[in-house]
């Protein structure tokens, strides 16, 4: 049912101004960390899925554009205090060297700022847009290391089972690969840290980005840290055997180019998952779009 035009006119172009105006007001006064946010992205493999972020924001939106026919400019009392709460944390953090809290408090701000123009009822609404920007924040190297020791652990396994499986003698001494006499170290080669987060955001998008049942967002969210083993796997096989038979130049640098094509390869396992549950008659879609 079409809302009435009294209510569509209290969306105007004023609003969108003031929200640009005082978005870009918020990232001034905490430039430095936005700064700093992007160096790590720029310098750090293993960061560089910070730049999928807005990607992924802005389908996560488009999926759900419907809502704005809806959506009203109320509660903008709570931008102000979200905007509190982010300088807060952005103090606590650059005056008590705790990175992440001064990266999240910036973002924080931003997203107040928003919110002081707009009203929460946009928060609420696209809360999923929302949350995404939390993979802004660049992970903290104690954090790192707990997801990809284990991942290096597993990825390493699994490929020299493979290997051996199509006949590829391979022998796996701790976290080295060696083939032809040739070690493939797996924290250097493919630690699985410079896509693991990558597949995540994607594995997000699709989850919060296609109309599905919640518990089947669940299941693919719960399903990404085996998604990102495999598509390691994937990429790591055809690195060891080129390791093993061509230049060590040609082997980094295949492994290098390989790396994103692995986001395709993962959406692919994703739509597998979906098949697979349509297939059990496994309801999948909810009985209503959720982005009306």
């Amino acid at each position: 049912m079409p809302l009435p035009i009294r209510l569509r006119k209290q969306w105007t172009a004023a609003h969108l101004i003031g929200a640009v105006l005082l978005m870009a007001a918020g990232a001034a006064v905490t430039l430095p960390a936005w700064i700093d946010i992007f160096r790590i992205a720029i310098r750090d493999q293993e960061a560089s899925h910070i730049f999928l972020v807005p990607l992924i924001a802005v389908w996560l939106i488009w999926a759900r554009r419907g809502r704005f026919r809806s959506v009203m400019p109320t509660g903008r009392w709570a931008g102000p205090l979200i905007v509190a709460v982010g300088w807060a944390m952005s103090y606590f953090g650059f005056y008590h060297a705790v990175q992440a809290a001064w990266h999240a408090g910036a973002i924080v701000v931003v997203v107040g700022c928003l919110l002081s123009v707009v009203g929460t009822d946009v928060l609420w609404r696209f809360l999923p847009a929302f949350v995404v920007l939390a993979f802004l924040v660049p992970v903290p190297g104690m954090i790192r290391q707990m997801i990809s020791i284990p991942l290096q652990q597993h990825t390493a396994v699994v490929t020299q089972a493979v290997l051996e499986l199509v006949g590829a003698p391979v022998e796996l001494h701790g976290l080295s690969l060696t083939y032809k006499d040739v070690p493939v170290t797996i924290a250097e080669a493919c630690n699985g840290m410079r896509m693991v987060f990558a597949l995540v955001l994607v594995s997000y998008g699709f989850a919060f980005g296609t109309p599905l049942r919640g518990y089947v967002r669940v299941l693919i969210l719960a399903a990404s840290p085996i998604s990102a083993i495999l598509c390691n796997v994937v990429r790591l096989i055809p690195t060891v055997w080129i390791h093993g038979n061509y230049p060590r130049q040609v082997g980094e640098s295949f492994h290098n180019l390989s790396g994103w094509v692995m986001l395709p390869v993962a959406f692919l396992i994703l739509l597998g998952i979906i098949r697979l549950l349509r297939w059990a008659l496994i309801p999948v879609s909810p009985f209503t779009l959720a982005y009306e």
